[in-house]
């Protein structure tokens, strides 16, 4: 393992955004890992994690040191006639332990196929899509603490998990690398969601009346190539923006105005569809030199080629400050801004 200094970052980054870091190492076993968070200490460095690179946005160069984990490996811990216990290394692409656990017909995660990242971040945004959300699968997080290199177990609980956050997003951010997760699936019995109305509009035009598992993941992959763009031909981090979820009362005051917004019902409010308020406010498809709002879904931010990330932050602020001025509706990033 070596440690080299001044190390571009843009190929490990999905919006392709070009920054440096001070030192950058690439670490594939614990032991390693437990060195270069000694080196940090020694230095005083910040430290900045990176997976599939697909949930942050480098504004700046990064002034400490870059790690990209290569911890690898899938493995069934336990199981019985109804469930099984997978642990997952924190550097497994994501959507391939999802193909992974549809191949040995283990249900839960068919809703989140296609979502770009590893396993390891996981846990820390509670990925979730069409009606699925993954705190409702994890069992426990195996963790690293920074300043001591000791290792962690959380359990579901303590994970602190809720719309987009968990403990390590707030509490704990900065403290704790992930390295394993493990998940509880269903062998059989199933629990399918198919009511979100595009996975149901989808199954229905294939004619699927009784889909299995892997129906539900082949439509969603579907629907998200339909709408999503593949980072590798532009420049992304899929979703920009959270739904914003507000009191019923603040929500009759908008509706009074648009009865058309797009909107869900929650336990904890309404969740307005972020994206049918940015495309109503104008920004769907617009461009601004290479940083711009895909012509497809508002929600994703892209980077047509040289875009830096002030300018695509710059981007993310007007979108912010227009909707807050036309709904009174404030959004929040659900991308990591690297400063």
């Amino acid at each position: 393992m070596d440690i080299i200094e001044n190390y571009s970052l843009k190929l490990y980054n999905t919006f392709g955004i070009e920054a440096k870091a001070k030192y950058f190492a690439d670490v594939s076993t614990i032991n390693d890992l437990r060195k270069v968070l000694v080196f940090r200490r020694q230095k005083d460095l910040p430290i900045l994690f990176i997976g599939g690179g697909s949930n942050m946005l480098f504004v700046d160069d990064f002034p400490g040191i870059v790690l990209k984990l290569n911890l690898k490996g899938i493995e069934i811990l336990k199981e019985d006639n109804d469930y099984v216990y997978v642990k997952s290394q924190g550097s497994e692409n994501w959507h391939h332990f999802v193909e992974w656990t549809l191949e040995h017909d283990f249900g839960g995660l068919e809703n989140l196929s296609l979502i770009p990242g590893n396993v390891g971040t996981a846990p820390m945004q509670n990925i979730g899509a069409y009606g699925v959300e993954v705190k409702d699968y994890i069992v426990e997080v195996q963790t690293l603490e920074l300043e001591t290199g000791n290792e962690r177990i959380f359990t579901n609980e303590e994970c602190h998990f809720g719309y987009r956050e968990s403990i390590f997003k707030n509490e704990l951010r900065g403290q704790y690398v992930l390295v394993a997760v493990t998940f509880k699936l269903t062998k059989q019995n199933h629990q399918l969601h198919v009511d979100y109305g595009a996975i149901k509009t989808e199954l229905d035009s294939e004619q699927i009346i009784n889909p299995t598992i892997q129906d539900i993941s082949r439509a969603v992959i579907k629907i998200r190539e339909s709408k999503l763009p593949d980072p590798s031909q532009i420049g992304n981090s899929g979703s920009f923006f959270k739904n914003p979820v507000i009191s019923n009362d603040e929500f009759a005051e908008i509706e009074k105005n648009h009865p058309q917004i797009a909107h869900y019902k929650t336990d904890s409010g309404i969740k307005i569809a972020a994206g049918w308020l940015i495309e109503q406010a104008g920004w769907k498809g617009k461009r601004f030199g290479d940083a711009g709002v895909h012509d497809k879904q508002a929600l994703v931010l892209v980077n047509y080629g040289n875009a830096t990330g002030k300018e695509i932050y710059d981007l993310s602020e007007q979108i912010i400050e227009d909707v807050k001025a036309k709904y009174g509706v404030t959004l929040e990033r659900e991308v990591n801004i690297i400063k």
